[in-house]
């Protein structure tokens, strides 16, 4: 196999995912991040991507995690403002993974599909897109469950069919920090987390499902012909 690329909601996990695959397999983790491969000099670019292409493949076996991939390399098959830094970069980078043979396992996240050039998604490049979505109730309250185990509270002690119900529509990075701020809530107060504090905190935040929603619904749209469900 040769990656994949996770699509989907910011704060769903699929950074998370990625380092998953990793322990998963025992295999080490290198994280390249394409905004910082551009330098201020003629040629420099070129030779970062180089570098970094020939320690991947020197780590191999390994898996490369390439996050939020489309702000690297989002308009690189547009204008020649930089001399054409850019596409050379995307160039190079598509043909290194059309052809590698390296055992290099890639994962790229990605939030905005749209942005990335059409021919980053060529079968061959990667295996698969895997669509990550919002998580449903019953994720929802192992999500629950497993912060408030990490704070030391007993998940038991709250009512979570109400706080699942709540959260309708929340990732699970938002879910974390209800969690968060609910302690900072009670803190502040002098008492101790229960259910009411995090309904409070619930119900006062607008997740990205809301604020943003559009998008959102824009994204599993195009995912639900385009791209393999992740659960």
């Amino acid at each position: 196999p040769k990656g994949g690329v996770l699509l989907g909601v910011q704060g769903c996990g699929k950074t998370l995912a990625a380092r998953t695959v990793a322990e998963a397999w025992s295999l080490p983790l290198l994280k390249l991040e394409p905004g910082r491969l551009f330098g201020k000099f003629i040629g420099a670019s070129e030779k970062n991507l180089e570098r970094a292409l020939t320690l991947a493949e020197h780590m191999a076996p390994c898996v490369l995690l390439i996050d939020e991939i489309e702000k690297g390399f989002a308009g690189s098959g547009g204008s020649d403002a930089d001399g054409g830094v850019a596409r050379r970069i995307l160039g190079r980078f598509l043909g290194w993974l059309q052809d590698r043979t390296a055992p290099v396992f890639v994962v790229a996240t990605c939030n905005a599909v749209d942005e990335l050039p059409p021919e980053m998604l060529l079968k061959g490049r990667f295996d698969e897109i895997f669509f990550v979505d919002l998580p449903v109730a019953d994720e929802r309250r192992a999500i629950l469950e497993l912060h408030l185990r990490r704070r030391k509270r007993d998940p038991g002690s709250f009512d979570l069919d109400r706080l699942v119900e709540a959260a309708e529509g929340f990732s699970g990075a938002e879910l974390e920090q209800a969690v968060v701020s609910a302690l900072y809530s009670a803190f502040a107060s002098g008492t101790d987390i229960d259910t009411e504090v995090c309904l409070a905190e619930l119900r006062g935040t607008r997740p990205l499902s809301v604020t943003r929603g559009e998008e959102v619904a824009a994204l599993r749209a195009w995912a639900r012909e385009r791209a393999v469900a992740a659960r």
